[in-house]
């Protein structure tokens, strides 16, 4: 437990704390812009590919449009009979007529199909007049099907001289010869043109984008910021209006033990001298009923007695908290229990941590003193960085904690309601004929709230319940 140094200047604990409000507010900050920039990431991936699958659909529409005027205007009309009977003269004037549109568009490859499955044209001489299967989608565009367009490398058999080119163009459109028959028409060009749409469409979509995010993560951060202090400052005076409860609670218990010691215990112990003094000089017949009395005085003594010792709590910043826990051993003995405490060397704790602790110890102790049958019990604390653990064990009956709550374990439950007030974990577990463990954790020391609890928002019924758990607990103990 940490004490103050003497000589230490009044204002360095305020100066600590200050530290250490602004390093939590910058760790919220910082856990803020980084859980924006995950969501910023996760937004924005999604996004990209579907703006770039978006520029893929529209680059493949533009060459599927582009490829069904050629059809309509150039190439249909230049399908004659002559052309359709592999007429060489008819060849070489579609050729003629066609090389333009290869040079100036982009395209590698020209096909016209008739509705066989025989080439009627290629810019490939070797491929006029060859028979390919029919696929269904073939059979689909002549029956008046849409057109297609896709962006694929090609490994089929009637492309053995597009194989080796990458990615390709391949569009299928359908047409009409001079005479009417139905006829496809294929090209390919080269997917590079895609690529550099998408690319440009990406670059021109992305990066106003990515800057519209992070202009509104960076318009959130001041009301984080704000959010963030008002949440300190409202958990420091939660914490400022525990410790206060806690104090009052103390000072409660303190003075109904000093009453108890200094007007009750006193005034019962000498009507039990009155009556030994009676039993001694009064007469024989009398006796019984003045022992009788005498013993029943005396043990409502000692449990008076014992209540005031659990009822006054121990001065935890000069006793230490081991000491103050080993003071809990004497009521144990009386019933015969046997207690261990286990505490670490070094351990680092608050006031208000400390006071926590001792609760829980003496309130699981009570328990198990009076409901549990146990031989034995163990208290033992655990620290590891932030985090404090006490837990209460005993070899008792035990009980079901899910059935509804008794009066013997009613301190308990207010306990841990307290205790969770206090932003730590508590946990009872228990089943019958197998004993008890009452398990509570903290975090970090408590801050001391340097700014004026009233400034905190919280509401009469909130103070009026928490003042009211901790003065049930003091009495139930």
């Amino acid at each position: 437990m940490r004490r103050s140094q003497p000589g230490e200047p009044p204002q360095a604990t305020d100066i600590t704390r200050g530290v250490v409000e602004r390093r939590e507010v910058r760790a919220a900050v910082a856990r803020f812009l980084t859980a924006g920039f995950v969501a910023l990431v996760l937004v924005a991936i999604p996004i990209v590919f579907w703006v770039r699958a978006e520029a893929e659909r529209h680059a493949l529409a533009n060459a599927r449009d582009i490829t069904q005027r050629l059809a309509d205007s150039v190439v249909g009309p230049l399908i004659t009979d002559e052309v359709l009977a592999h007429d060489p003269a008819a060849l070489e004037l579609l050729e003629q007529r066609l090389a333009p549109w290869l040079a100036e568009s982009g395209m590698t490859r020209i096909k016209v199909w008739d509705e066989d499955g025989r080439v009627v044209y290629s810019d490939v001489d070797s491929l006029i007049g060859r028979d390919f299967e029919q696929e269904e989608w073939a059979r689909l565009l002549l029956a008046g099907g849409p057109a297609t367009a896709t962006l694929e490398s090609q490994t089929a058999e009637e492309n053995e001289y597009e194989e080796g080119s990458g990615e390709l163009v391949e569009v299928y459109v359908r047409s009409a010869s001079q005479s009417g028959a139905p006829m496809i028409f294929e090209t390919y060009s080269s997917g590079d043109g895609v690529r550099r749409e998408q690319h440009a469409v990406l670059m021109g979509v992305i990066p106003p984008l990515l800057l519209s995010l992070a202009a509104l993560q960076l318009t959130q951060l001041v009301p984080a910021v704000r959010l963030a202090r008002r949440i300190q400052v409202h958990q420091a005076a939660r914490t400022a209006l525990l410790r206060c409860a806690i104090e009052s609670s103390d000072q409660e218990r303190r003075q109904i033990a000093g009453e108890l010691h200094d007007e009750v215990i006193q005034d019962l112990s000498g009507l039990a001298y009155a009556l030994e003094s009676e039993e001694r000089r009064g007469p024989p017949a009398l006796q019984d009923v003045f022992i009788n009395a005498r013993t029943m005085l005396q043990t409502n003594i000692r449990t008076l007695r014992a209540m005031t010792s659990e009822l006054y709590p121990p001065d935890l910043e000069e006793l230490g908290l081991e000491a103050s826990l080993r003071r809990l051993e004497a009521p144990l003995i009386e019933r015969g229990i046997g207690l261990t405490v286990e505490i670490p060397a070094k351990l680092v704790l608050d006031r208000d941590r400390a006071a926590l602790l001792f609760r829980v110890a003496r309130e699981a102790l009570v328990n198990v003193g009076k409901h549990s049958s146990a031989r034995s019990a163990a208290i033992r604390i655990r620290q590891a960085g932030q985090l404090t653990e006490i837990s209460v064990t005993d070899d008792g009956v035990g009980f079901d904690p899910t059935e509804p709550c008794t009066e013997g374990h009613l301190g308990l439950r207010i306990l841990g309601d307290t205790i969770r007030q206090a932003g730590g974990a508590f946990d009872v577990r228990s089943a019958p004929g197998t004993g008890t463990a009452v398990i509570a954790t903290f975090g970090g020391a408590a801050a001391t709230p340097h700014a004026d609890v009233r400034t905190a928002s919280w509401s009469l019924p909130d103070l009026v319940m928490a003042r009211a758990r901790l003065m049930f607990l003091a009495w139930r103990s």
